[in-house]
């Protein structure tokens, strides 16, 4: 009783783990007996729901079976068709083989001739849609590319192609031409008036102002892309857009100097690899951009000293006008000083006009040793930057070789660019210094002047009164 008690908890426990949520939901079973049917009813509900379960699954293992059947007879269906297919694709290529032997049979020695036809209008093709003609005369490169490419016989035609392009791009060379067309990389709305010079440079006017422009692919096309007008990156100088304008505004007949770049583009493009003002500055790196802000400093001081000392030249010469002495100049200062001892002997008034110009001297020369320390040190700046510019150098040679000349050339250039600034900020700062040292030495020497004339009268005076 006691094993089919257990054997009973155990098989309940069973029964309760494999439906625990219907079991959970039930009232608790009043005796063994109804807790052994309940067990019983869910094990038998269990076990039709797997039958059900198996015989679906049974179903879908059948439905798959079929499907890859199915698969599989459309695989070999496929692979038959292609093999059909290669033995025909075969074929064909026996039977192209075969006419094209033919083909060059009844050719015969014109056969040569017609190949050298096609690679000529290839190699003119591909040289005339390059052309800058072809911006003014587009796809005047397609009838040639087509005979380049074509299998078949050319017809009298086509070849005429061939010749008539060649001459028209020797007319198109030896003219000057403008026309209107759109120009990327350039602000102004809409066409642009574009003038060519024969087949080698061309520029366009945009604002009243030429822009050179070249006739290319983009820089980065996107399938078969065409050739387009597109503005230098960088523009020539100033001399070169002034003879582009002159060329433009000439009337018919005039002759006039213009541009002509005789490698059809290379040359303006170099240009673009030349740095500009700011570029060149950057190349100077720390020890340059000291230099300039050393020569804003110091010429923005030299002229204020040079406005002062000119202002001051001014005032003594009107000072020496005028008997009537004023403090707001240096000759009025003395002649105030002079006043206040005009009773003593000379003696005595030479020293004090002596002092009175004693004190004005510093005043005169206050500024002008800086000027001259800037326009000294500027130079051994220079010299600076070009001893960092040469260790620069001669590291990168340490480090990479002498292979390719570009590794250097930042170092090189920081040389040279500090070694220009340096002079070319020594140069004014010495033009300073000279001038305001001049109009101090000019206002010392008539406060001497006008000192020695002050004594001398008073001298005469003196005597006179005696006398």
């Amino acid at each position: 009783m006691k094993l089919n008690l257990k054997t009973i908890a155990a098989a309940a426990v069973l029964g309760i783990a494999t439906v625990g949520s219907a079991m959970a939901q039930q009232a608790p079973a009043s005796s063994i007996n109804e807790l052994l049917n309940r067990l019983r009813s869910d094990v038998r509900e269990a076990s039709q729901e797997n039958q059900q379960r198996l015989q679906e699954f049974r179903q879908a293992r059948n439905q798959q079976t079929s499907l890859l059947a199915g698969a599989r007879s459309t695989l070999a269906g496929l692979e038959a068709q292609a093999d059909s297919l290669e033995a025909q694709f075969a074929n064909n290529q026996v039977r192209i083989d075969e006419l094209a032997e033919e083909l060059r049979a009844a050719q015969g020695e014109f056969g040569e001739l017609f190949g050298v036809a096609r690679q000529t209008a290839g190699e003119f093709g591909s040289l005339i849609e390059g052309s800058l003609a072809s911006a003014q005369h587009p796809g005047r490169a397609g009838p040639l590319l087509e005979l380049a490419n074509s299998r078949v016989l050319p017809t009298r035609t086509e070849l005429d192609t061939i010749y008539r392009s060649i001459t028209e791009e020797m007319i198109y060379q030896g003219e000057i031409a403008s026309f209107d067309a759109p120009v990327a990389d350039l602000d102004c709305s809409g066409d642009y008036d574009v003038t060519r010079v024969g087949v080698f440079v061309s520029y366009a006017m945009c604002g009243g102002n030429p822009s050179f422009t070249r006739w290319a692919l983009p820089e980065n096309p996107v399938g078969d892309a065409d050739f387009v007008l597109t503005a230098l990156p960088s523009q020539p100088p100033g001399n070169i857009l002034g003879a582009a304008s002159a060329l433009y505004n000439a009337e018919p007949g005039e002759i006039v100097s213009g541009p002509v770049d005789p490698s059809r583009g290379g040359l303006l493009l170099v240009y673009r690899d030349i740095p500009d003002l700011g570029q060149r500055i950057e190349q100077g790196r720390i020890v340059g951009k000291i230099i300039l802000g050393l020569l804003a400093v110091s010429v923005a001081f030299g002229l204020f000293r040079l406005l002062m000392l000119v202002l001051e030249s001014m005032a003594v010469a009107g000072q020496k006008r005028r008997s009537t002495p004023s403090k707001g100049n240096s000759l009025g200062r003395v002649m105030l000083a002079y006043e206040s001892v005009k009773d003593h002997n000379e003696e005595v008034i030479e020293m004090k006009l002596d002092e009175a110009i004693l004190r004005e001297t510093p005043k005169l020369e206050f500024g002008l040793n800086f000027l001259k320390l800037a326009a000294g040190i500027a130079p051994l700046l220079g010299l600076l930057g070009t001893v960092t510019g040469m260790i620069r150098t001669f590291t990168q040679i340490t480090l990479f070789g002498t292979g390719d000349p570009r590794i250097m050339a930042g170092g090189i250039s920081e040389a040279l660019v500090t070694t220009v600034l340096g002079l070319i900020s020594a140069i004014p700062l010495l033009f300073l210094h000279s001038f305001a040292a001049s109009f101090a030495r000019g206002v010392q020497q008539t406060l001497e002047e006008q000192a020695a004339g002050i004594v001398a009268r008073h001298a005469e005076e003196r005597a006179g009164r005696s006398a």
